[in-house]
C-alpha cells in the first residue's frame, strides 16, 4: 500500500496493490502497521458504515466535536465518488481549503481523514457504495455540518457523471440548511487547530 499525505495535513490517500488473475482480484484494504507508520498513530475501529448513493448525491460536509471527533477511513466498493476533505480547524494554515481523492471500483483507493477534519463526497454513478471505517461511534449530539456548496469553501464538484451524463448536486434536507463555514465559526462549532493537535497527539 502507498500512502500520500494530501495538501490538508491529517489526510492521506491510500493506494492498494491489486492482485488479479482470470478468477478476479484481491487487495488489502487496510493494514495496521503501514497505517500507523504513515499517520503516526493507530486506528481504533469503533463503527463501520455503508452508504449507497444515486449519481449527483452529495453527502457532507460533516464533522464531529473534538474530542473525540470521528476519524474516517473511506473506500468505494462499487461505483465512483469524489471524496473531499475540508480543513475546518480554526488557526490551521490551510483553514477553509479542501483536497480530494477519486474513489472508485477500478483503482480501489481509500482516503483517511483524521480527527477534526470535514468530510464530504459526491456520487458519480447510480448505486455508488461507500464504506466508512470510523474511530468513534456516531454521536448525533456531537455531529455538525457545513453547507457543501458554500462559495467560500468553493469545492469544485463534478458536473459530469461517470457515464458522461450531466450531474447536479442532490443534498439531504439537513445538508441544505447547514451553515456556511463562516457561520459555523461564528457559532463556535469549529475545532481549533491547537485542540485537534493536542487530542491527536494523545492517541
Amino acid at each position: 500500500m502507498e500512502y500520500r499525505e494530501l495538501s490538508i495535513s491529517g489526510a492521506w490517500e491510500i493506494t492498494p496493490r491489486l492482485l488479479g488473475d482470470e478468477r478476479g482480484m484481491f487487495l488489502e484494504t487496510f493494514k495496521d502497521s503501514p497505517f500507523a507508520a504513515a499517520t503516526g498513530h493507530d486506528f481504533g475501529l469503533k463503527q463501520a458504515n455503508c452508504s449507497v448513493s444515486a449519481a449527483g448525491v452529495v453527502r457532507g460536509i460533516h464533522f464531529a466535536d473534538v474530542p473525540p471527533s470521528q476519524a474516517k477511513y473511506v473506500m468505494c466498493a462499487y461505483g465512483a465518488v469524489l471524496d473531499v476533505v475540508v480543513d475546518i480547524r480554526v488557526g490551521s494554515p490551510t483553514f477553509g481549503q479542501w483536497d480530494s481523492v477519486l474513489l472508485d471500483d477500478t483503482e480501489r483507493r481509500a482516503i483517511y481523514l483524521s480527527e477534526g477534519l470535514g468530510h464530504a463526497f459526491m456520487s458519480l454513478q447510480d448505486g455508488s457504495t461507500v464504506m466508512y471505517l470510523c474511530s468513534e461511534p456516531y454521536n448525533p449530539t456531537g455531529e455538525h455540518g457545513i453547507h457543501p456548496l458554500d462559495p467560500t469553501v468553493a469545492i469544485a464538484w463534478p458536473t459530469t457523471a461517470r457515464d458522461g451524463s450531466p450531474l447536479s448536486p442532490l443534498l439531504s434536507a439537513k445538508d441544505e440548511v447547514a451553515p456556511t463555514l463562516a457561520e459555523a465559526r461564528e457559532a463556535g462549532l469549529l475545532p481549533t487547530a491547537a485542540a485537534v493537535a493536542a487530542f491527536v497527539a494523545s492517541l
